[in-house]
């Protein structure tokens, strides 16, 4: 007797009924069974069967235009990736609220044990720019993204670089946001123990949207400088 799950095409067939679900979607995920899942296979299976072991935890901007997966060339398996508005990591602070991002650390540190986290910050971030732009234009209408935006004050008042905020103050509050979050990263007991035995690596980065610059915070200086040493060419 034949299969009943088996398929002459990786396009699953009799399923529900598509209607008003986008059609990017649709399409992009046809492309995906094709020429990226089906190739392949193999490795899907085992990641299925033996679960993820990611050593790399990246925290994002939720920016469509920023993807970690795609800037690293990652595949599946290989980063661990929260993204949230700007960016940001909030301090260590337990109670009874709810805390997606800490959550998601806590998970990538003591239950997947990544011995690296990254920091990504990008070009003309929207959170940023509605931050410093606040008392003429309002961050949100509604309940969340006001409050959350507050984490940003620490890092424009001391992590901000006086000649960054001369020179591009919404580039200099996008790096001190990067810095901020990374202070606020070892806020958190298990990242600050496991930092301090060499069991975890803090990192500071910053991607240029247009030109596809990453930079790198370097620890030593405090300041962001290019990936490879020079800009990327044009």
């Amino acid at each position: 007797m034949a299969n009943e799950h088996s398929t002459d095409t990786e396009t699953p067939s009799d399923g529900v009924d598509p209607s008003g679900f986008p059609d990017l979607l649709l399409d992009g995920y046809r492309n995906y069974l094709n020429q990226a899942h089906a190739p392949h296979r193999h490795n899907y299976e085992k990641l299925a069967l033996y679960g993820q072991q990611p050593e790399v935890m990246v925290v994002s901007c939720c920016d469509s235009r920023v993807t970690p997966e795609g800037i690293f060339g990652a595949g599946p398996g290989e980063l661990f990736v929260v993204r949230n508005v700007a960016n940001l990591v909030p301090p260590y602070a337990p109670d009874d609220d709810y805390h997606s991002t800490s959550a998601a650390l806590e998970f990538a540190v003591q239950a997947l044990r990544v011995k690296h986290i990254v920091v990504m910050g990008h070009g003309q971030c929207g959170g940023v720019k509605a931050f410093l732009n606040q008392n003429s234009v309002p961050l949100s209408p509604g309940d969340f993204i006001g409050k959350w935006m507050t984490l940003l004050e620490p890092a424009a008042k001391f992590q901000c670089i006086p000649l960054e905020r001369e020179e591009d103050p919404q580039l200099a509050l996008e790096y001190a946001g990067v810095r901020q979050s990374l202070e606020n990263l070892r806020s958190f007991p298990c990242v600050r123990i496991l930092e301090e035995k060499g069991k975890l690596a803090l990192h500071g980065s910053w991607f240029d949207i247009g030109s596809g610059e990453l930079r790198l915070l370097d620890p030593a200086t405090g300041r962001f400088e290019p990936a490879f040493g020079s800009p990327v060419a044009p």
